[in-house]
């Protein structure tokens, strides 16, 4: 089958198109550096030929407000109308757990604009929203320093690796739409302030962490699950725990 990915040569979508070419199917990776371009629709046409399946992982390059909105509904725009014309039966996107509990968060609200657009398109859809990726922890970290000091909500935190987050994509992209949305999260649930206390000592990172129940997130103050699945019983989970992950990625594995 083939299954064309937008931003298939990114953290995720390189990862997804491996994964889907060792179970057989045609993955083909769809980035500016493959001459595919949502923003213009150049080379949209050419890639969706035969194909079955769309998975959107792209991102947008500017998170301020006015351009990520931009991005991704004329990014999204352009990729719908093209599935249409290619008679695509299947278009999956990969968003946010917590889109809609952040509404006030530019980013998580471009991710909801670009949701609607999926759902009203009429073409079969899946929303996977997943939560951090583990990759994202150091950023995470970064932006919420002040004066030197890392602060952290209490509030509850679920990462996940990149590759869980890929495995569970291609599983979704093969299988029948959902027309609605799964949601996916790391195997491990624990305080976010505590995991970032104990990542910075694996890290060898001497910034102290500062329990603040007001830090923000990437500008939005936090409750309790703001960022962790609604259910958790519904939720698929990931296997890789972030010790395990780490070590690996230390090590060049």
């Amino acid at each position: 089958m083939k299954i064309v990915v937008i931003g298939g040569t990114g953290l995720i979508g390189s990862k997804l198109v491996k994964k889907l070419g060792e179970h057989g199917h045609e993955a083909v990776a769809a980035s500016p550096n493959t001459g595919v371009n949502t923003l213009t629709g150049e080379g949209l046409a050419e890639v969706l030929t035969g194909a079955k399946v769309v998975v959107d992982v792209s991102n947008s390059p500017s998170f301020e407000r006015a351009a990520v909105l931009k991005f991704f509904e004329t990014s999204t725009g352009n990729l719908l109308a093209a599935e249409a014309e290619a008679g695509v039966g299947h278009h999956v996107a990969v968003s946010i757990v917590g889109t809609e509990r952040m509404p006030e968060n530019g980013y998580f609200a471009a991710k909801i604009a670009q949701e609607q657009l999926i759902e009203k398109s009429g073409i079969p859809f899946s929303l996977v929203h997943s939560t951090q990726f583990f990759e994202f922890a150091r950023g995470i970290a970064d932006d919420a320093t002040v004066d030197g000091k890392v602060h952290m909500a209490p509030v509850l935190f679920q990462p996940i690796a990149g590759d869980d987050v890929a495995q569970a994509v291609g599983r979704t992209a093969v299988g029948s739409p959902l027309n609605g949305k799964i949601e996916i999260a790391g195997p491990e649930q624990s305080l976010m302030d505590e995991f970032f206390r104990q990542a910075l000592i694996a890290w060898g990172d001497p910034r102290e962490v500062v329990t603040d129940p007001h830090a923000r997130y990437f500008g939005s103050e936090l409750t309790e699950r703001s960022l962790v699945p609604l259910n958790d019983d519904d939720a698929a989970l990931g296997t890789i725990r972030y010790h395990d992950w780490l070590g690996r990625t230390s090590t060049g594995k």
